[in-house]
């Protein structure tokens, strides 16, 4: 490990935390095994008291999914990463590790629209509350801050609003209020900015989209950077995991806690799906932002659209900060909005190359229109918060060719 910590991001992303396998594998072993036997009953009481490592039950742990884990906390630069069955698994798993009935999150509210839903609707049937406020204003967001706040989440872009925040200054806020900040970095990945290195305490990964990249896979991640600390008296039910496990308090709260009692373990087939993904992600991202940005300059420049939000374009509001947090890298989505919902229906269905379908970060350019998808069932208002308008088209730009990805879109705009 400590050879590899000189490796440039490319090398880690095929090196990094991988060990040879059985026969000198260089791919990771898939092991399909709900259980794993031991010798004797000591050593299974060891493993399960915590004096020794071992495996138990897939639920809790698996070689497969463990090799999973060491490689994304490595390419975050964390001390450990817990793998779930989903990206809003593991919001859900490491939210409730933290918070408690009567404790507040004090939440971006530029929210992919399953994570408004768990922290507006179900959290709040169980006494967890959120107040969403605009990232980017930051007094508002210091403002927020109330005696109740247990956690700040945030996205590092927002999907589908596309705003960018400034994390190093939510972090701040955060380190003011001794509160952590946890980080949905889904949309921009470790390969455009490590969470950590933007003052993140906890990143969150939906690793069903750009860490996998083929769409063949459903997976999400919890990373722990260790840098909080865990003896505050905010936290009274860490005080035990703190004392006894120090930086890495979070992970094994989590881990005895709510991952083992939830269930939301990955299967083993998925966690190797998601290693070979892995291995791609700079190519991959790399052409995902320069086709995002052809299409958005074209998208730009063409009469029939009614405005276009890319963080990348030069006159974005939000160019600046992305370009400090993210270099010349903007990432592979962006939304456009036409002039009714109409047109935006029109357009989906003219598209020849593009998908329609509920997801992003695949290989294959995907299309959606998120107010009468995935926010059909919130009220306009709740839609405008997280800027779903009724006529914004949502787009993962893809793979292909740039000439083809703006050549589908130019003939379904004319179609119009």
């Amino acid at each position: 490990m400590d050879a590899q910590s000189s490796f440039h991001f490319e090398t880690l992303l095929i090196h990094g935390g991988l060990e040879p396998g059985p026969a000198g594998a260089t791919t990771v072993p898939i092991v399909q095994s709900s259980s794993f036997a031991h010798a004797t009953a000591e050593d299974l009481e060891d493993i399960f008291r915590g004096r020794k490592a071992g495996q138990i039950y897939t639920r809790l742990n698996n070689p497969t999914t463990d090799s999973l884990e060491k490689r994304l906390a490595l390419l975050e630069g964390g001390v450990a990463a817990v793998a779930t069955a989903s990206g809003m698994a593991a919001i859900s798993t490491a939210v409730l590790t933290i918070l408690r009935s009567g404790d507040e999150i004090l939440s971006s509210s530029s929210l992919f629209g399953g994570t408004y839903s768990l922290f507006h609707d179900t959290l709040a049937n169980y006494g967890i509350l959120s107040r969403f406020v605009d990232p980017t204003d930051l007094a508002a967001f210091r403002a927020a801050v109330s005696p109740a706040t247990r956690l700040i989440f945030v996205e590092t872009i927002g999907n589908p609003k596309m705003d960018v925040p400034d994390i190093a200054a939510l972090a701040a806020i955060a380190r003011e209020g001794g509160i952590p900040l946890m980080l949905d970095a889904t949309v921009s990945t470790p390969y455009l900015a490590r969470g950590r290195d933007l003052g993140a305490d906890l990143v969150i990964h939906s690793t069903s989209k750009y860490i996998n990249g083929t769409g063949s896979t459903i997976g999400g991640a919890i990373i722990d950077n260790g840098t909080f600390d865990w003896k505050s008296p905010l936290y009274p039910h860490f005080e035990l995991y703190a004392k006894k496990y120090r930086q890495f308090a979070f992970t094994a709260r989590l881990r005895k806690l709510m991952h083992k009692d939830l269930g939301a373990c990955p299967a083993p087939m998925n966690s190797f799906l998601l290693t070979e993904g892995i291995e791609t992600l700079a190519l991959r991202m790399d052409r995902h932002c320069t086709n995002a940005l052809a299409l958005a300059r074209f998208l730009q420049t063409h009469p029939k659209v009614a405005w276009v939000n890319y963080p990348g374009l030069e006159d974005s509001s939000f160019h600046d900060v992305a370009t400090r947090q993210f270099g010349n890298r903007y990432g592979g989505l962006l939304t456009f909005g036409l002039y009714s919902q109409v047109e935006a229906f029109r357009l989906i269905n003219a598209l020849k190359l593009a998908r329609n379908l509920a997801n992003i970060g695949d290989a294959k350019t995907l299309v959606i229109h998120p107010a009468s998808t995935i926010c059909v069932d919130y009220p306009l208002e709740q839609r405008l918060l997280l800027g779903v308008s009724d006529e914004l088209v949502r787009v993962s730009v893809g793979l292909e060719h740039e000439k083809d990805i703006i050549g589908d879109f130019s003939q379904a705009l004319e179609a119009l």
